[in-house]
C-alpha cells in the first residue's frame, strides 16, 4: 500500500529529509553475484546458452536468435495504422527530446598553443533489453533505441 507524507510547513535538513522519504537500497554487489554465471555461461556457450535463457526467463524457446526481415516486414504491413501513428509519433518526440541533451563538442584554449579537447563519442555498440514472452512493450523499444540512435551508436 502506498503511504501518504505530508511535508507541508516543515523544514527538514538532509539528514531529516533522507530518514523521511526513505530510497529503496541498491546491492549492486548481490546483483553482479547473481548474473555473474549468466555471463560466463554465455561467453561459454554463446547463442546456445542465449536460448536456454530465453526459454528459463520467458518460457520461450526461440528457433533464430535475429528476426528475419521477411518477418518485420510481415508485421510491419499488419500493424494497425493507428498504432503505427501512435509509435511514429512516440518516436519523433523521444528523438527530439534526445538530440537535444547530446552536449557539443567543445575546445578551450587554455595557454597560447594548448587546447583542450572535449569530443562526445558514442559506444560503437550496445545491447538493448526488451521484455517478450506475455507482455509486449513497444515503448521498451522506443525508450531502448531512439536514445542508442540520438547518441551515434551505429550497432544496436
Amino acid at each position: 500500500m502506498i503511504s501518504r507524507i505530508d511535508l507541508r510547513g516543515r523544514t527538514l535538513n538532509a539528514r531529516q529529509l533522507a530518514a523521511a522519504l526513505p530510497r529503496p537500497e541498491l546491492d549492486v554487489a548481490g546483483a553482479a553475484e547473481a548474473v555473474a554465471p549468466i555471463l560466463a555461461d554465455v561467453r561459454s556457450r554463446g547463442a546456445a546458452a542465449l536460448r536456454d535463457l530465453a526459454e528459463r526467463f520467458d518460457g520461450v524457446r526461440p528457433t533464430h536468435l535475429r528476426v528475419p526481415a521477411g518477418a518485420l516486414a510481415e508485421a510491419l504491413a499488419a500493424l494497425d495504422p493507428a498504432v503505427r501513428a501512435a509509435l511514429e509519433e512516440a518516436i519523433t518526440r523521444v528523438r527530439l527530446v534526445h538530440a537535444a541533451q547530446r552536449p557539443s563538442d567543445h575546445t578551450v584554449d587554455v595557454a597560447p598553443g594548448a587546447q583542450v579537447r572535449q569530443r562526445w563519442i558514442p559506444v560503437g555498440r550496445v545491447g538493448l533489453y526488451v521484455p517478450g514472452g506475455l507482455a509486449v512493450y513497444p515503448s521498451s523499444v522506443v525508450m531502448n533505441v531512439v536514445p542508442a540512435q540520438e547518441a551515434g551508436v551505429r550497432s544496436l
